[in-house]
């Protein structure tokens, strides 16, 4: 008796049936295994279905391949999740051409209560990386988990931010889940792992990297979030693509504004001026936006007059000691790594040590 993974495999792998027609099929038929038993002369009659795919459903022959995609899967311990399942993300359920079957590596909760999409160029400057790690690391106050497409720049930063925020991340690839790529990111990935997220993909095993697939993987991360927010972007950047999408499947979208003559914020800029994305400074602005509230609330205390700062903390404070600085500014001076200097700036901020102000600048509390 086959499992019942391999038919959803097997239909995948039917020439022709693709995501929406793979669920009409589905609907139709009540299950994918109903879907091969059912005879072609009724298949042919299911809207956009005809002849030829019927003729390919009913002639499917290639079941050693299914059950072997099925055996990987199972030996290891990849979550496969088919469209019908409750433990389908119920985000993309909503989506007409979501993937019918998700693979996932790890254990991220798919359908959790938040979850922002973070995507930008792979070129990503000192600034962009620096925003991008205050973002992660702000929106893990209103409890969301992130998710982006772990390439190089603003989405590997994401994915470290939230790491380093101790909330899940979820990397979408377009590739099947027995490689990695960029393999420069397999100890980020691992550490993903760790920290309750996961790695997924809608590629079968043994499916390399390809230039089609990228879409594809740009409509799952536009599909999973709640709301998307672009950091830097370029006018013609896959980031661009991701908003679009999002846009499309009603999603929130959001982008931080970058200098007039940046090339690598020119996307970003564009949306905005074009209406098409809410400017954000901050996480704040993006929950004001969304309804969101603060999971937790901490209380603004006083420097206690003998306060132990370690060095990092004195020299974000020796800084601020000269007036207000912007997170550029503190970058700058004070020679701290973007992630580090903004996972810094919040606890600082959540000690009561420091104040933010409009436009991403911090000042000391008195």
């Amino acid at each position: 008796m086959q499992h019942a993974l391999t038919y959803q495999i097997a239909l995948q792998l039917v020439p022709g049936v693709g995501d929406v027609l793979m669920k009409a099929l589905v609907a139709y038929c009540g299950s994918a295994e109903g879907v091969f038993r059912e005879k072609r002369h009724k298949l042919s009659k299911i809207p956009g279905v005809g002849m030829n795919t019927a003729a390919s459903i009913a002639g499917f022959r290639d079941w050693e391949r299914a059950e072997s995609e099925c055996a990987w899967v199972q030996q290891n311990g990849i979550r496969a999740l088919f469209f019908t399942e409750a433990e389908y993300p119920f985000r993309l359920k909503h989506c007409s051409d979501s993937p019918g079957l998700l693979f996932v590596k790890g254990n991220m909760d798919l359908n959790a209560r938040r979850i922002v999409g973070v995507v930008g160029t792979r070129r990503a400057s000192r600034q962009g990386r620096a925003r991008t790690a205050q973002f992660s690391l702000e929106l893990a106050g209103y409890g969301c988990s992130i998710v982006s497409g772990l390439a190089y720049g603003i989405d590997a930063q994401a994915h470290q931010s939230a790491v380093e925020a101790g909330i899940p991340t979820g990397a979408v690839v377009a590739h099947g889940l027995d490689v990695l790529y960029p393999p420069s990111h397999h100890q980020l990935a691992r550490n993903m792992l760790a920290q309750g997220g996961a790695i997924i993909s809608d590629q079968l095993h043994g499916m390399k990297l390809s230039p089609e697939h990228f879409p594809k993987r740009n409509r799952i991360i536009a599909g999973l979030c709640d709301a998307l927010l672009l950091v830097e972007s370029m006018e013609d950047g896959g980031a661009m693509i991701t908003a679009d999408i999002a846009a499309s499947y009603n999603r929130d979208v959001f982008a931080v504004p970058g200098r007039p003559d940046d090339p690598a914020s020119a996307g970003c800029n564009l949306l905005i001026r074009q209406n098409r994305a809410a400017l954000v400074c901050n996480a704040a602005d993006m929950a004001d936006m969304m309804g969101w509230t603060q999971q937790t609330t901490a209380a603004e205390r006083q420097l206690p007059l003998f306060r132990q700062l370690n060095p990092e903390q004195q020299s974000i404070v020796s800084v601020l000691q000269q007036g207000n600085k912007s997170v550029d500014e503190l970058f700058d001076e004070t020679g701290i790594s973007g992630s580090k200097l903004a996972h810094l700036l919040l606890n600082m901020e959540l000690e009561g040590l420091i104040a933010q102000l409009p436009g991403m600048n911090y000042q000391l509390r008195t």
